[in-house]
């Protein structure tokens, strides 16, 4: 027992004595050079929270099957006994579908020997074609396949059985994929035992085939890994017992392949496929005795790139190791291509034999009969020729990662846009259940490089990787594990707020934005000059860890001394700064690390307070004053306070108050002045015991305010008179009436309406209804004319045409004439027709004059040193000229200077030499590259040009001498010719070495057709073992150009289609031209794995 002293805990000065064991910190001493090793970053499953999102289900287990459905928005999840859709932006769930075996089913699985964990359906196929769902499930040992609607996996539309399909017991590694045709091809055992593998093909229209049944030469003790469809061949990759091994039993790596268009033998093989061929993957370290790591446990197909990744680890029985390596699809299509080996019987050797088809690409006979429609591979070399004799290289020596003491279960690839480069960045799944994020590289300083690792399980736990799949569209990693799945983001550039943080992360979806002065994606740069990225080294932890308190001990009594002879009850607890140890420099806790609680004290009343208002101003009231029972508080079975907390008193009782005077209450509001229309009401009220009242004695407020309904009156219609009368009596008459209008609420305010007017046409011949014939008639009589004698009139000539109304896009023009009468008056009414004529007038469209698009981007540099050029090019379309209109002004293709650093292998420019008789002066250089050497490390020109200076340029004068040829002897001659035989044959050997110089691969078409990418190269030259002499570099297709999406400074967008004909181009030197040819997305990603 320690008695530990703290300070004054009451104005007594108590102290505190507290008695406990005391717990010694286990942790061991940090020594001063675990501070100086390097380790790669770890993000811990505290630090990963904020970002993941995690889906579980209660007693669902097992969530190893996935399948990305991007057309709906939703990742489809098998597990045990379940099917669920998810959503892919967050997990949530859409819906569940239960899928376990019934009873019986359940209950014979039991009765053969296995336990209630095994008799359970683990889904094992999940196939998403089309609109359909394709799903396998182990069913208890009684496979069984169901085909569903993918919006709606409880929909069932089709049962098969699942045996060939799915494996009867849930620990059998099996794969399976749909054709684009419908076919079904599956890798697993076909019995209750699993002692017979099978490679089946099933469903569409093709007959079902297997591999040889009980023939260990073809299958060998296989575990599946994965299956891809790829052109004429279906490849699977799977692991076996190597049966050409003669020492022992040993397990190989193996890439097998069948053509899709295999219809089986006829008479032999029938059934079985006639196209099996299956060779051995090599991954090992160099070295006089090479390491090899045998077993592939996982792969991921880039399609674009034509590349497999592979997990390869040890068997499960030595030292933990593990190694991932790349092959080219060339690679193993050569490999396919070359001899087989071949065992004549057991008691022999395998040896290498001749290929009979060495470029075998599943090509038919075509013949009639019995061979109709086999493939061109006779049925006796499919039976005996199957193990081909070449082992399939890497693309690099030696693996692209090693990790010993610990085994990689599953792999996904992301390729990734950086500033200089593209990056392939590997997530790996560990037995322990982390993540190890890598990079796919052969350069050195970049070699094994963990960028980084994740924890996404809680301390203390850990779990085999069950799954994984990479969504590339919004850069997700979903991770299947026993009890959950969990949703990763592959980048996370904002969790480093400052720029060394950023640069020194390594991180390739990540850089320091200058202008935004943040770290962000290259997508989320403002432009890629101001964007900067580091990756030229691996990320180091930083290991300077700051202390943390560790838990709180167990609560335990101790004693108070109250320094009056009593001691109180308290509890009291501990905790040390080992949560963790502080290390490497970093800070110390900060905080207590002693809490004392529950003492028991009595209570002690506080001073009292200063008596407070009297609660009237004038008349008899009461004050008060009071006193709390805290100084200090009773606690934990302490005494409490002995008397009143409350005292009062009178106040005021001389002080009589004052007559009220005061307002009356309100009178109740008068009526309305007005029925509608707004008016006004009012109320009062009196000031009593005086005159002194603040306020008003009347209040006003509106009423009424709705609008009064309006009356309309009409006064009678007037007579009819006549108007416009024609020289044959035909007129029109009109009448008029008029419109009053007031409100209800005043009548008398009567308004003028408008005037109606009321036309109708009477005729001449009195057919009309008119009643102002005899008044016509009165008018004409009165006029000195008749009716049936007319006044004649004629019409004048037409006036010219006025001018058009538009120049262009249709408008029109007018022509007038006037009527005149005998006497010379004008009447248009005594003329037939109308005195204006209209017409169409400049009908053609409107010319447009030609303007220029955008820019495109810069295109590639065609060298990468010594030298070379890149372009932009406009179109005049936008808009293009038409109907005349100016064509555009300017240059549509620009060119500049780009990559003007000298290549290495090259030596110093020469001085420039003397002008010559056209007006140049000329330098060079030469390349010191060996001739021997395959990568062209000289790129560029040999010689440089440039116009003499003024002052240089030779004057070439007339010749003012003639000189006439000597006679020659005819030795002379014959040595001459000799001469000039060696010379012709010297300058011809010289010229045969130049040209195959230049025939060698330029670095542009390096660029366009690269045959390893620039962080995937490796050192030809260097000590490697025999395995390395098939070495197969990485191939790598260029991305397309026109889904580039970098924007020009002038633009935010421009023209895909760039003019090919009638090109006029300039060229220009900017001091710096920082442009870029990148393509952050490239589309139509289709990325397959397992």
């Amino acid at each position: 027992m320690v008695m530990l002293g703290r300070g004054a805990l009451s104005p007594c000065g108590l102290v505190l004595v507290i008695c406990w064991s005391l717990c010694v910190s286990q942790q061991p001493n940090i020594k001063p050079a675990d501070c100086n090793r390097k380790e790669h970053p770890v993000v811990s499953y505290q630090a990963l929270r904020s970002w993941v999102s995690e889906f579980s289900h209660p007693g669902v287990k097992d969530f190893s099957q996935l399948a990305l459905d991007l057309s709906r928005n939703q990742l489809i999840v098998g597990a045990r006994n379940f099917l669920f859709r998810l959503s892919l932006s967050n997990t949530s769930l859409i819906q569940a579908t239960e899928w376990a075996p019934d009873d019986n089913t359940r209950r014979s699985c039991q009765s053969k020997g296995k336990s209630e964990d095994e008799c359970q359906n683990y889904i094992r196929v999940l196939l998403i074609s089309g609109q359909t769902l394709f799903t396998c499930g182990t069913n208890a040992f009684a496979p069984i396949c169901i085909t569903r609607q993918v919006s709606d996996p409880s929909q069932v539309l089709d049962t098969v059985n699942g045996v060939a399909r799915c494996p009867y017991d849930p620990r059998h590694n099996s794969t399976a994929t749909v054709t684009q045709k419908g076919e079904l091809y599956a890798a697993t055992v076909i019995d209750f035992s699993g002692r017979d593998p099978v490679i089946y093909r099933s469903l569409g229209n093709m007959p079902p085939l297997r591999s040889a049944q009980y023939n260990s030469k073809w299958l060998n003790e296989p575990h599946f890994v994965s299956v891809y469809e790829i052109g004429r061949f279906v490849y699977f990759f799977l692991r076996e017992t190597a049966v050409e091994n003669d020492c022992g039993k040993m397990v190989f790596s193996r890439v097998a392949r069948v053509c899709k268009n295999d219809m089986g033998g006829r008479f032999l093989l029938e059934d079985t496929w006639t196209t099996f061929m299956k060779a051995r993957l090599n991954c090992s370290r160099s070295g006089e005795i090479p390491f090899y790591y045998n077993e592939l446990q996982s792969t991921f197909y880039l399609p674009e790139q034509e590349l497999i990744y592979g997990i390869f680890t040890t068997n499960v029985n030595s030292l933990s190791a593990s190694a991932v390596c790349a092959f080219n699809l060339s690679s193993i299509t050569l490999a396919f291509n070359g001899p087989f080996r071949y065992q004549e019987n057991p008691r022999t050797s395998w040896l290498s034999t001749p290929n009979p088809i060495p470029n075998f690409q599943c090509g038919t006979l075509e013949e009639d009969g019995p061979g109709e429609n086999l493939t061109e591979r006779s049925l006796q070399d499919a039976q005996r020729l199957f193990l081909m004799s070449d082992v399939i290289q890497p693309i690099s020596i030696n693996p692209l990662l090693t990790q010993d003491s610990l085994r990689f279960s599953r792999l996904v690839v992301d390729i990734v846009q950086g500033q200089h480069a593209l990056y392939h960045v590997m997530y790996l799944g560990t037995e322990y259940g982390t993540i190890l994020k890598a990079l796919a590289t052969t350069n050195e300083s970049l070699h094994g490089c963990y960028l980084e690792e994740l924890r996404i399980l809680p301390e203390g736990q850990r779990g085999a990787i069950k799954s994984l799949q990479i969504l590339h569209k919004d850069r997700s990693l979903f991770v299947g594990l026993g009890d959950r799945l969990v949703k990763i983001p592959l980048e996370r550039c904002s969790n480093y707020p400052a720029q060394r943080d950023c640069l020194e992360a390594r991180d390739p979806y990540c850089g320091w934005d200058h202008k935004q002065k943040r770290c962000t994606t290259f997508e989320g740069s403002s432009s890629m000059n101001q964007w900067t990225q580091n990756i030229t080294e691996c990320p180091v932890r930083n290991l300077t860890q700051d202390g943390g308190f560790g838990p709180w001990a167990s609560w335990k009594r101790c004693n108070h001394d109250d320094g009056d002879g009593f001691f109180s009850s308290c509890m009291c607890r501990s905790r040390f700064c080992d949560g963790p140890m502080p290390r490497c420099g970093g800070a110390g806790c900060k905080g207590p690390t002693i809490q004392v609680a529950n003492c028991s004290r009595n209570g002690g009343w506080t001073p009292w307070s200063s008596w407070g208002q009297c609660s009237s101003s004038c008349g008899i009231g009461f004050e008060v004053r009071q006193r709390s029972c805290n100084n200090p508080s009773p606690r934990h079975g302490g005494r409490i306070c002995v008397g009143q907390g409350r005292e009062e008193r009178l106040c005021n009782e001389k002080k009589p108050c004052p007559l009220l005077v005061s307002w009356t209450a309100w009178s109740p509001w008068a009526h309305c002045s007005a029925e509608c229309g707004g008016g006004v009401q009012s109320r009062t009220r009196t000031c009593e015991n005086g005159n002194s009242c603040p306020g008003c004695a009347m209040e006003f407020k509106v009423c009424n305010l709705e609008s009064c309904p309006e009356v309309r009156r009409n006064t009678p219609w007037t007579p009819w008179m006549p108007v416009n009368v024609s020289q044959e009596g035909s007129r029109q008459e009109q009448r008029f009436r008029y419109t009053c209008r007031a409100l209800l609420n005043d009548p008398q305010q009567l308004q003028l309406g408008k005037k109606k007017l009321g036309t109708r046409f009477c005729p001449n011949d009195g057919s009309g209804a008119c009643q102002t014939d005899s008044l016509v008639e009165h008018l004409v009589k009165t006029s000195g004319r008749t009716l049936s004698q007319p006044q004649e009139a004629r019409w004048g000539s037409w006036e010219t045409w006025s001018s058009c109304s538009q120049q262009c896009s249709r408008g029109f023009r007018t022509r007038k004439r006037s009527c005149s009468t005998l006497e010379g008056r004008t009447n248009l009414a005594a003329c037939a027709g109308s005195p204006v004529e209209y017409q169409d007038c400049n009908t053609q469209p409107c010319p447009v004059s030609g303007s220029w698009s955008c820019w495109s981007t810069w295109s590639q540099c065609t060298s990468s040193c010594g030298g070379g050029h890149y372009q932009r090019t406009r179109t005049c379309s936008s808009p293009p000229p038409a109907n005349g209109g100016d064509i555009c002004i300017g240059l549509h293709t620009e060119e500049a200077l780009c990559n003007t650093h000298p290549c290495e292998g090259w030596s110093g420019w020469t001085d420039w030499g003397d002008c010559d008789e056209e007006g140049l002066q000329h330098r060079n250089r030469h390349c010191g590259q060996d001739q021997g050497s395959e990568v062209n490390l000289c790129q560029g020109n040999l010689t440089q040009s440039r116009p003499c200076q003024a002052h240089e340029v030779p004057v070439i004068l007339p010749e003012e001498e003639t000189r006439s040829c000597e006679t020659f002897t005819l030795f002379q001659l014959v040595a001459v010719g000799v001469a000039s035989f060696f010379a012709a044959a010297l300058l011809s050997g010289l010229v045969f070495s130049y040209c195959h110089h230049l025939n060698r691969p330029s670095a542009e078409s390096a660029v366009i057709h690269p045959s390893t990418p620039n962080h995937l190269t490796y050192n030809k030259h260097g000590n490697a073992a025999a395995k390395n002499e098939k070495y197969i570099p990485m191939e790598f297709k260029m991305l397309n150009k026109n889904n580039l999406h970098v924007n020009d400074e002038m633009c935010n967008h421009f023209s895909t289609q760039l003019a090919s004909s009638n090109m006029f181009t300039t060229t220009y030197y900017p001091p710096c031209v920082s442009k870029y040819d990148f393509n952050p997305d490239s589309p139509c990603r289709s990325y397959m794995h397992s």
